[in-house]
């Protein structure tokens, strides 16, 4: 154990609220052997949410794995040894490849993992296994903002500024985020638009952050499900129709502006109100609240971009916010809400099915030459591009798919959309090799299981949502059986035979980062760990010799000449299916006391004491026309799967839609009902207007 507090950040959302943790003297193995407390630092100033303050909970947890698992002839999870779990991985890799190729074996991360795990997880999977099958769990969170932002700005960093700078606006604009509840110590941020009025809330549920606008000065906005980017290009017409825009900067610092222009003209406020549901003169009210000058953010969320057009969503987003002339200016801003841990720093250097570290093109020979030189390799040893998540999942057992996958930091069968597939396409593989430190759903199914570190047990680096590099540090020692990934994957490419190094130290690994990442979009060439134990604020991009990057775009955009580029977007009639007589428009979602695929937080008795099964939100007039009443047994159907839960009624949805979270597994994972359509520039797959038919079973004799 480390001697005294520890300075450390929360293991869950990208906030990274920093924590202090203190060792405490334990009577046995399962009292929570450190206590919990909030640390001040910019994004939490102190506070933390219910899922922080029992994060220590799962460190000695009962459910946590004991010992490495391995699947016997009797299809029963057996324990086994560190040395016969890796023998058998390795000798099964080695089987695979052989009869294969080296794209039979796939590798599927996660956006919780450290910066030094990710980066050598993209290098094991590249150089260990020779594949180009990896890609991760960010891929459902980020990569419609990222391709959007990557496409205007040249760059995607999450929030381009501190989120501190949010304090003093007067106008916050959230698109398709329910902070309040998913990640709690933020509002303390939009205190100051509240005051002023100009918090603007656009969800179609009233969320706990749409209830912050309950006092009348602000305004939620409710349109219905799916047309956001209506809305947005509504918006964008009043404010160029009405001669709201920055002239001087759209004329300076963008292009394009006469191609959205033209895409905007026919998107009056009426025929907005006639696709959305929005009013017109709320449309119209927006606009110029949103020009009206001062401190002004637009920022948005997984609401609006976990769909099939999410990239035009976020798009004609950021099109509003540079028509206003918000990116770059000092006390206003555009961006997007990174939602897990480390989902910033997970996507930058090498988890992506098409990116080399330092957010490199893995198809830029200059890139691959860099990285190589790095990794003491020729270019092409490097393989190429892999295909993303969605394309990755549905391979799974397939003639020429893959055959053997390991899964890091990622419950896939919970989070994956088309759920029932995605099991049918693990229980084809040949090999299931899982690392987590609880026995998921996921890996519930594996061929192996290996327990792996604590956030509390290991040091290393995250990356929070405003691109600032933080530190994670060790407060305590592993329990004996837990193995560190870093040396999960050095013993694995020894017994691979890969010549390459697999460093097993965190700071070396981060070393090696830093010179791999030099020169890139993501550059960390000049943080070291001296400089963050310090407490330094660093954010990148931060080269070496540089002071780091707070603040992006004050001068110029990341296009070669500087501009960011306007680009006109369209809505596609064919992107969200009408409802049918009967049905409801799917809305999934998070909850204040869980995360994610809820395999951490179900296992804290106090958090899911809180929220212990699915509940279904409906709407009394829909409630009412289905003969459900509040708390019946409720099955929710489409073509791809059922779904069974208890109904909430409540007035926080709108009529025609209903609302799950997805933090359950079994026969309660939203995720049997979602579809795997995917977004034809991010590969985002379609989280959030799927159709559904609901039913009561209360009349059907189901237990009450």
């Amino acid at each position: 154990m480390t001697d005294g507090p520890v300075p450390t950040h929360c293991p869950y959302c990208a906030l990274q609220c920093a924590m202090t943790l203190t060792t405490t003297d334990v009577a046995d193995a399962a009292t929570t052997p450190v206590t919990v407390a909030g640390r001040d630092f910019p994004t939490n100033r102190g506070g933390l949410c219910k899922k922080g303050w029992t994060s220590a909970e799962l460190l000695r947890a009962p459910s946590r794995l004991g010992a490495p698992l391995v699947r016997g002839a009797d299809g029963a999870l057996r324990q086994a040894s560190w040395d016969e779990a890796l023998d058998l991985v390795a000798a099964r890799l080695r089987d695979i490849r052989s009869e294969h190729g080296a794209d039979a074996v796939g590798v599927f991360g996660g956006g919780g993992l450290t910066n030094e795990k990710a980066y050598l997880l993209g290098k094991f999977a590249r150089l260990a296994l020779g594949t180009s099958r990896i890609d991760y769990n960010g891929r459902y969170c980020m990569s419609s903002a990222a391709a959007a932002g990557n496409r205007a700005f040249g760059v995607d960093r999450g929030l381009p500024f501190p989120l501190a700078d949010l304090d003093d606006a007067e106008t916050i604009l959230l698109l398709g985020t329910n902070v309040a509840e998913t990640m709690p110590p933020f509002i303390g941020h939009l205190a100051g638009a509240q005051a002023a009025g100009g918090l603007v809330v656009v969800d179609p549920r009233r969320t706990a952050t749409a209830k912050l606008t309950d006092d009348g000065k602000g305004l939620h906005v409710q349109p219905a499900p799916g047309t956001d980017l209506a809305l947005l290009l509504g918006i964008t017409h009043v404010v160029i129709a009405e001669r709201l825009i920055d002239e001087a900067y759209v004329a300076a610092r963008t292009t394009g502006f006469e191609s959205v222009r033209r895409s905007v003209a026919s998107w009056w406020p009426e025929r907005v109100q006639a696709v959305t549901g929005v009013a017109a003169p709320t449309v119209r009210r927006l606009a110029r609240r949103l020009a009206a000058g001062g401190n002004t953010y637009i920022l948005t969320g997984r609401g609006v971009e976990q769909h099939v057009d999410g990239t035009d969503t976020a798009t004609a987003a950021i099109n509003l916010a540079l028509l206003l002339g918000l990116p770059g200016r000092l006390g206003s801003g555009y961006g997007t809400l990174t939602g897990q841990g480390n989902g910033q720093g997970g996507r930058e250097h090498g988890q992506k099915c098409d990116q080399l570290p330092g957010y490199r093109k893995i198809t830029d020979p200059d890139a691959r030459a860099h990285v190589a030189r790095v990794w003491g390799v020729d270019p092409a040893e490097i393989p190429g591009p892999g295909v993303p998540a969605i394309e990755l999942l549905g391979s799974l057992g397939q003639p020429g798919g893959v055959r053997a996958l390991m899964v890091h930091g990622s419950n896939l069968v919970v989070s994956s959309p088309n759920a029932a597939a995605v099991r049918r396409g693990v229980e084809a593989l040949d090999l299931l090799v899982v690392c987590d430190f609880v026995l998921s759903e996921t890996a519930a199914m594996a061929d192996v299981v290996l327990p792996v570190l604590q956030w509390a047990e290991e040091e290393g680096t995250m990356t929070n949502l405003e691109g600032r590099v933080i530190r994670r540090r060790r407060a305590l020692a592993p329990p004996p059986s837990a193995r560190d990934e870093l040396w999960i994957m050095h013993e694995l490419a020894r017994r691979l035979g890969s010549t390459a190094a697999f460093d097993t130290d965190p700071e070396a690994v981060f070393e090696e980062l830093r010179l791999a990442s030099e020169g890139g979009i993501a550059d960390y060439s000049g943080i070291d760990y001296a400089q963050l134990d310090a407490g330094e604020a660093m954010y990148w991009p931060y080269p070496r010799g540089s002071a780091g990057t707070p603040r992006l775009f004050a001068d110029r955009f990341a296009h070669p000449d500087g501009r960011a580029r306007l680009v006109a977007v369209t809505v596609r009639a064919a992107a969200h299916r009408s409802a049918a007589r009967g049905e409801l428009t799917l809305v999934t979602g998070r909850l204040l006391e869980h995360y994610q695929s809820g395999a951490q937080t179900r296992r804290v008795p106090e958090l899911l004491e809180a929220q212990p099964e699915l509940r279904a939100s409906l709407h009394p007039a829909t409630a009412a026309r289905l003969g459900i009443a509040d708390g019946d047994p409720v099955e929710l159907a489409n073509g791809r799967g059922t779904v069974r839960g208890r109904a909430r009624v409540t007035t926080d949805i709108r009529p025609d839609a209903v609302f799950l979270p997805f933090h359950y597994g079994d026969d309660q994972a939203a995720n049997l009902l979602t579809s795997d359509a995917v977004d034809p520039i991010s590969s985002m797959p379609e989280f959030k207007t799927n159709l559904v038919r609901v039913t009561s079973l209360a009349e059907a004799g189901a237990p009450a």
